[in-house]
């Protein structure tokens, strides 16, 4: 068992707690005073079979005394010092530093998690800004109404005389433009608001299907059972507010029902649990199609992704335009609302090679990146005739860099927009970034 940084802290809490003096412990467990003080004070290691002695006499099971949070607090901290340019001397002593000083440690770490938070929030707003087609029609509304209304007061305020009745229609019309700008603020005031939460009602019908999966874990296990069809279990959803969102997680529905039967729950987690997340190799196993296992994998329970030890991972697909048809987020691995990204590009270039998966390292640009594997696939849809257009679908899965997944030689560096991106030889920039300059 790993030994924590802030072990002795809480062994000396332990005792503090339980009565006893220092000298009374260190006689107990058979080592000096002057060495269970250094322990105490983090300064000196412990061994697992002091370990064990020290969490017998203070009553209480080893496991007390070590907690997985600390190796969270720890890379807090990491994270923190590299972002400020930490001598390589100074990260060393991370660790040293953790356990001495344990209340600042928190104050870093948390503060390097908020400094984070920001930056995931203004890379959504930028995508936000710059791709979505509900803010540009609403901003351009209330700047229509703003110069309507300026135009005609301006008439109003130079106009030396003007006949009563054409005076009462200029009033006429003030009133009804500003009430269309109060409306129309209001309107994209509810509309930011509510892509700031979970719930119904969400501007666009994807958005509302995407929202009502996560609340349900992205698993159906009504489908699963077999007990309901699509259509009742839809009808039944008051969050789907719209006719669009229905018509469409009608569609989701269909398509989960498929890969359900064609991946039974039991026998694809053994298999999974067998043989790892190796898409290919279970798709191989199975006999289905590249893109289904990927589907699979992401509508599994959380209990069981829990259970083979697995995060939860992340899922997008788009159509042959480069459209985004369904999202479901990842922690760390930002995904755009309405346009193509960077870190999209296994999802585009498997678009130019259909029915052949394709398995791409992603690093997230930035001085502490976060690594990914992705595993995309392209296919093409059901012949419609001839002479009708080829559909093309491409799936890409997202997993979070776990030990022994694979030993990537070399990381393709991904940044969220070019706007925000601070890499600065990327042949493929369309426009400056304005991190560039605080970078």
């Amino acid at each position: 068992m790993p030994r924590s940084a802030l072990t002795g802290t809480r062994i000396r809490a332990r005792r503090n707690l339980r009565g006893l003096r220092q000298a009374e412990l260190a006689r107990e467990v058979g080592v000096s005073a002057s060495y269970l003080n250094l322990i105490e004070h983090n300064r000196r290691k412990v061994g697992p079979e002091l370990l064990a002695a020290l969490a017998d006499a203070l009553g209480i099971s080893t496991d007390a005394l070590v907690e997985d949070d600390d190796g969270r607090l720890i890379n807090g901290v990491r994270t923190a010092a590299l972002r400020s340019g930490a001598d390589l001397d100074d990260l060393e002593r991370i660790e040293e530093f953790t356990g001495r000083y344990p209340g600042w440690a928190k104050v870093l770490a948390e503060t390097q998690g908020r400094v984070e938070g920001l930056e995931r929030i203004v890379e959504q707003l930028n995508d936000r800004m710059t791709h979505d087609p509900h803010i540009g029609e609403a901003l351009h509304e209330i700047i229509s109404a703003v110069t309507s209304v300026q135009s005609t007061a301006s008439i109003l305020n130079d106009a030396r005389e003007i006949e009563p009745d054409w005076q009462a229609r200029f009033h006429q019309n003030i009133l009804q433009d500003s009430a269309r700008l109060a409306e129309g603020a209001v309107a994209l005031v509810n509309y930011l608001d509510a892509g700031k939460t979970d719930e119904a009602g969400l501007a666009a019908p994807q958005e509302e299907v995407e929202a009502w999966l996560a609340a349900r874990g992205f698993h159906l296990p009504e489908l699963e059972s077999g007990k309901v069809s699509p259509e009742t279990l839809v009808a039944r959803q008051v969050e789907l507010s719209s006719e669009a969102s229905r018509q469409l997680a009608l569609r989701w529905l269909h398509q989960f029902q498929r890969d359900a039967h064609a991946l039974p729950a039991e026998a694809f987690t053994r298999a999974l649990g067998g043989i790892g997340l190796a898409p290919d190799r279970l798709a191989q196993e199975f006999n289905v199609p590249f893109d289904q296992v990927l589907r699979r994998i992401v509508l599994l329970p959380a209990s069981v992704m829990e259970g083979l030890s697995l995060a939860a991972p992340g899922l997008v697909i788009c159509d042959s335009s480069g459209t985004l048809m369904f999202r479901r987020a990842i922690d760390g691995f930002a995904l755009p609302r309405f346009g193509g990204a960077c870190p999209l590009w296994p999802l585009y270039q498997v678009l130019l090679r259909p029915h052949m998966p394709l398995r791409v390292p992603l690093v997230t640009a930035g001085r502490m990146g976060r690594r990914f594997m992705t595993y995309a696939y392209a296919a093409t849809g059901p012949c419609a005739g001839f002479d009708a257009p080829v559909t093309l679908q491409a799936t890409m899965l997202i997993l979070p860099e776990a030990p022994g997944m694979v030993d990537a030689a070399s990381w393709l560096v991904v940044g969220a927009s070019c706007r925000t991106c601070a890499k600065p030889d990327c042949a493929a920039r369309r426009e400056p970034s304005f991190m560039m300059s605080v970078a």
